[in-house]
């Protein structure tokens, strides 16, 4: 019975295992789906409505003189990503010890004129007179040091996905670009203020509290240069 189980279950760990093997291979895509929150919001109806909307400027959707800027859920806000990073850190390290240690051992003088008591102390400290010597060095002598000098600049339409109880919005934006079999994602998230926001509806990431951006790479040039799956597991466990 426990034969013809390990012959069933074998196929399906190798499959498992093949399935793993090849998880990272597939092509990338662009999924050309409308965004969820796109599906779930009603389609405007147009009203003929031609009662007097009130002066000859206009209050309608829009107004002659209007504020172009996102102010409302869903509405469009451009954010200018101009992030840079630069750091540099040195750190030297030197230790040094030295031990000297003896242990002589002791003596034993004749205060008489005897011959056979001196040559009796002569031979006592032949076996007495044992010393013991050591000496030990050590030294380390570490250094290291660091540079990173990145910067990242490219611009993201996000979208409002809520706005705050203080008058802030809480943004989201995502970008798929596919050149030649090369996936490229940028996306980003976080909180903006609505004074912040330009007379061009831009904004700034540096304004963008707790931002969070994401660029990515997929297809033959980001499989190449990431490690296997097979080597990240061993490298998690190798002790040495």
């Amino acid at each position: 019975m426990k034969k013809q189980l390990l012959i069933l279950t074998i196929p399906f760990y190798a499959i498992l295992f093949l399935s793993g093997c090849t998880a990272n291979l597939t092509e990338p895509e662009i999924d050309f789906k409308p965004p969820t929150y796109v599906e779930e919001m009603p389609s405007r109806e147009d009203k003929k409505d031609f009662s007097s909307v009130g002066s000859v400027f206009g209050k309608g959707d829009n107004p002659l003189f209007s504020d172009h800027k996102a102010m409302h859920v869903s509405d469009i806000v451009t954010v200018v990503i101009s992030e840079s990073a630069t750091s540099s850190n040195a750190g030297t390290k030197q230790l040094s010890e030295s031990d000297v240690s003896a242990l002589g051992g002791g003596a034993f003088t004749s205060a008489g004129n005897n011959s056979a008591v001196s040559s009796a102390i002569a031979k006592l400290n032949g076996i007495a007179n044992v010393g013991l010597s050591s000496t030990s060095d050590s030294s380390y002598k570490g250094q290291g040091s660091a540079t990173k000098d990145a910067s990242f600049n490219t611009t993201v339409s996000a979208r409002i996905v809520k706005v705050l109880k203080n008058g802030n919005y809480f943004i989201s934006g995502k970008r798929e670009i596919l050149v030649d079999n090369q996936k490229q994602i940028i996306q980003i998230g976080g909180v903006i203020r609505p004074y912040d926001i330009d007379q061009n509806n831009r904004i700034s990431s540096a304004q963008m509290s707790e931002a969070k951006i994401l660029y990515k790479t997929e297809g033959d040039v980001g499989r190449a240069t990431e490690q296997g799956w097979g080597t990240k597991i061993i490298q998690s466990v190798w002790p040495f």
